[in-house]
């Protein structure tokens, strides 16, 4: 435990050594970030207005095509922006710098294949939607054990898409079986970072909750400001983070290399464990 704790603490240093060295990398989860809140405006205000006629329950028909547009729409937004940010990165791992722009034109030139793989994730998103609306609290466990499996089996279509130009099928084919073949059930690994900030919010939310205790309402409101402010910043850094990170196990799947700005004996601990199961079955 204590092992995969520190594993955790320095694949986050790492990620975040490359960050603070390429800062522009934080423009791509920024502006996913103002374009999904917009779209969420835009679905919650036509809401809000009709008097209760229109709701995104998929118990009706009307409620169905409302939630599948939510997800195309914001899944769209997600991917496109998440593949001029692993461009980027890539490119830097790789020796090169390339600009915003230039990260953003690598999004436009795959914008056939970004469309596509968002129509899968926004049907996956609507199926395991309908599952928790009618099957209540064991649907909604349901419904995230088999969400978070299918993230990280599917973790490695978009790289494949931008770095391989395969079509959606082809890239999905690909992902799986570079999933297959070195992580496995490592693959959690991953999820380190994500814990990491997990944790930072956490206590962000204890330190909150303890402002009750001040008995103060504009001092509780403040914290609770400050609360939002830092769930944010969270959230960027660590889908920044992850999208370096993902870009670093791609490029090891693919070449067998590690990239120089990762330690190698830290990398390879992710895939250690399949790899070795996978070398018995050769």
């Amino acid at each position: 435990m204590f092992e995969g704790i520190s594993r955790s603490i320095e694949l986050v240093k790492m990620s975040w050594r490359i960050l603070m060295e390429d800062k522009k990398l934080l423009v791509f989860p920024v502006l996913s970030g103002i374009v999904v809140l917009l779209v969420i405006a835009t679905f919650i205000l036509p809401l809000v207005f009709s008097n209760g006629s229109l709701s995104l329950s998929t118990n009706s028909i009307t409620g169905i095509v409302l939630v599948f547009l939510f997800y195309l729409i914001s899944s769209f937004v997600v991917i496109f922006f998440n593949v001029g940010l692993i461009a980027c990165v890539y490119a830097k791992i790789q020796g090169r710098e390339i600009t915003v722009s230039e990260g953003l034109s690598v999004a436009v030139r795959h914008l056939g294949s970004i469309i596509a793989w968002s129509f899968i994730v926004a049907t996956v998103g609507l199926i395991l939607r309908m599952i928790e609306d009618r099957a209540g609290g064991l649907g909604q466990i349901a419904a995230g054990l088999v969400g978070g499996v299918w993230s990280l089996v599917t973790i490695f279509v978009v790289p494949v898409l931008v770095f391989e130009d395969k079509g959606v099928v082809d890239a999905m084919k690909e992902a799986l079986a570079l999933f297959k073949k070195t992580w496995g059930e490592n693959a959690v690994g991953i999820l380190s970072i994500g814990l990491v900030f997990f944790a930072v919010g956490a206590v962000g939310f204890l330190l909150v909750l303890a402002t009750l205790l001040l008995g103060n309402p504009v001092v509780f409101l403040a914290a609770g400001a400050l609360f939002i402010v830092l769930v944010a910043i969270l959230a960027i850094l660590a889908t920044a983070m992850q999208g370096i990170f993902v870009v670093a196990l791609y490029t090891y799947a693919k070449t067998g290399r590690v990239p120089a700005a990762f330690d190698r004996d830290l990398v390879e601990n992710a895939f250690a464990s399949q790899a070795r199961s996978a070398g018995g079955t050769l």
